[in-house]
């Protein structure tokens, strides 16, 4: 096991990493989700011992590691941007790491045979990587990282580069094949779509700092802050500050209150110290709804019940099987995925709804979760 406690590492006097504190096992799959600089790497940089943290500690199998030279680990790196031996052909460049290891000809074989099965690399093995595709030199690049079975396999963002359908059969074949392995291994990623897919676990970083972390399914249907909301959204997650008065909700600066159902719904369940706290409201793309998606959305007494959106569309994107509406509403860019062909206009009026038990509540001050409701499905 990888356990990280309270790591913090200044870069350039900015705050890389603040008070980082992860435990992860042999056998799973650990996510790193967050936007460009959110620390991910960072954190495998330290993780790999290629920079040394400020403070706090870093033990693998119970052993400090802090300070252990790279080259006296037990661990595979490999970057979004490849690195290969331009000078050997792609069977030397897999077999590199087995022939300093002092591995026996037979067992390099068997061992690059195996992993250029996997990454379609049979037909490339002569070649050296200046004649190969970007695609296929990231795969030699992943290929050199499985031979050589270590016990941390760190993965940055490693599956950018190639081509959807390569993409997509690694994303199912890689976290099977390292977990058998027995390695800790750890793969960074910008998608929350392919955290998703990948499972595992997931650790949400933003600013050099850990969100939540747990089981990847629990923490897109149960995020705990708002930023873990938004890490996990894809479109973008949705959300408007809402304000109070006269006994009801609104969204902030809307003159008409929300339904009395609906603000019943949304106040009732608050935990008690949260009653009187500023809310933001938050709904993911695919919890909108047309009228017509939403059994008697028409009758005004169905309507009571759920949260109606009015907006202005800016454009809408058809990728066949769904729409991305994107609009505004109440100043704020809002996006909409409908399902089937949508073909909004640009400036036209909208109306959506979203049921109150699809959407999230996040005190405004803290952007902690107020209310613990099942939207995320």
């Amino acid at each position: 096991m990888l356990r990280l406690a309270n790591i913090a590492r200044r870069v350039d006097s900015h705050n890389a990493l603040q008070d980082i504190s992860l435990e992860l096992k042999r056998g799973e799959l650990n996510i790193l989700l967050g936007p460009t600089l959110s620390g991910k790497t960072s954190l495998m940089r330290v993780m790999a011992g290629l920079d040394r943290p400020d403070s706090g500690e870093l033990t693998f199998d119970g052993e400090s590691v802090i300070g252990v030279p790279v080259q006296r680990r037990e661990l595979a790196m490999v970057y979004q941007q490849f690195i290969n031996y331009p000078s050997l052909s792609v069977y030397e460049n897999i077999a590199s790491p087995l022939r300093v290891a002092g591995l026996d000809k037979q067992e390099i074989e068997a061992r690059v045979a195996q992993a250029a099965q996997l990454l379609k690399l049979e037909p490339y093995l002569n070649r050296k990587p200046a004649n190969l595709s970007g695609g296929q030199q990231q795969r030699v690049a992943l290929a050199r990282a499985l031979v050589k079975r270590a016990s941390l396999v760190l993965l940055d963002e490693p599956l950018a580069n190639l081509d959807y359908k390569l993409r997509e059969e690694l994303r199912a074949e890689l976290p099977v094949l390292f977990a058998e392995l027995g390695a800790v291994l750890v793969y960074a990623t910008t998608e929350p779509s392919e955290a998703l897919v990948l499972g595992g676990k997931t650790a949400c970083l933003n600013r050099g700092r850990v969100e939540q972390f747990g089981p990847t399914l629990d923490l897109y249907r149960d995020p705990d802050t708002l930023m873990a909301a938004r890490l996990f959204s894809d479109p973008p997650l949705n959300s408007l500050a809402l304000s109070r008065g006269n006994g009801g909700l609104r969204f902030a600066g809307a003159e008409q209150a929300l339904p009395a159902a609906v603000t019943a719904e949304l106040v009732n369940a608050l935990p008690a110290d949260e009653v009187e706290s500023t809310l933001t409201l938050a709904v993911r793309g695919h919890h909108l709804r047309l009228g017509s998606d939403v059994a008697h959305a028409s009758e005004p007494s169905a309507r009571e019940s759920l949260i109606e959106i009015r907006g202005t569309v800016d454009v809408t994107e058809i990728t066949g099987s769904e729409s991305f509406v994107h609009f505004t509403f109440m100043g704020q860019p809002w996006v909409a995925l409908l399902d089937g062909i949508h073909a909004f206009p640009g400036g036209a009026a909208i109306t959506l709804y979203a049921r109150p038990h699809d959407c999230f509540l996040f005190n405004t001050q803290t952007g902690k979760r107020v209310r613990k409701l099942s939207g995320g499905e």
